[in-house]
């Protein structure tokens, strides 16, 4: 299941991405599959390894060319280990509402992105996640939860402090809001609950089937009470060349 749109970041042959707080990879093996060359950080190994062992089994498969395959780090998003300039693009999805400092990770991402380059953050939207945090402590008060809660204006405002402009946002996943309201009400750690189950076997099936009605009941809802805001932003090209640059031109990375 994404949540960037892949559509946004143009052709990915060749270009240098990095995937920060890659989780289990799912943007990391599209860009792989894009043709990408990809960096998956994390700080949890265990995930860590989950995603290395499936980018050695997609390029066993010829998924991938083997020398394409996802590369796992374990780092902090706040000093990662990479030099200036060292990404075309860098995706960051789901990760910032976790990081205590996060404007220190922002100017990280604008650090490690060349000029020119493109980053896609998605974070919880404001009403969804707003409405979680009033039905349930237990949905956020625990280790690793969500510290804040973003509106796009402070995402914006974060991003350009950091020296990104912003280029466009949508939402995504609006069928997934009710269920994590529904989770709020009956328990969030009851995955049992009869219809906590139900409705997570109906994204599931949405996901593996991409059913017409389920894929137009997502699209209408998006705007309204998509679980994730998807802000891109763009690191501005050096100053002899942005005078010659479009808009639409920065929101591609080059390779």
């Amino acid at each position: 299941m994404l949540t960037v749109d892949f559509g946004q970041l143009g052709d990915l042959s060749g270009t240098r991405l990095l995937d920060l707080g890659c989780g289990t990879g799912r943007h990391a093996f599209e860009a792989s599959r894009r043709g990408a060359h990809v960096v998956a950080l994390d700080t949890d190994r265990s995930e860590l390894r989950q995603v290395a062992a499936m980018a050695a089994a997609m390029a066993e498969a010829r998924e991938v060319p083997l020398d394409m395959a996802a590369i796992a780090v374990a780092a902090d998003a706040n000093a990662m280990p990479f030099p200036d300039g060292s990404f075309d693009v860098v995706i960051a999805a789901e990760v910032l509402e976790h990081i205590p400092a996060d404007q220190d990770a922002m100017r990280e991402i604008a650090r490690v992105l060349r000029p020119g380059g493109m980053v896609a953050v998605t974070i919880p939207a404001w009403l969804p996640e707003r409405i979680c945090w009033l039905l349930s402590d237990d949905y956020h008060t625990v280790p690793g939860g969500h510290l804040r809660i973003f509106t796009r204006r402070e995402v914006e405002t974060k991003l350009a402090a950091a020296g990104l402009v912003a280029r466009g946002h949508h939402h995504a996943h609006g069928l997934h809001s009710p269920y994590w309201w529904l989770k709020c009400i009956v328990g969030v750690h009851e995955d049992n609950h009869p219809l906590a189950s139900a409705y997570h076997r109906l994204l599931v099936w949405d996901i593996m089937h991409k059913p017409a009605v389920t894929q137009l009941a997502d699209r209408l809802l998006n705007p309204v009470i998509g679980k994730s805001l998807v802000v891109y932003a763009a690191k501005p090209l050096r100053a002899a060349q942005q005078a010659s640059a479009s808009a639409p031109e920065t929101l591609h990375a080059a390779a």
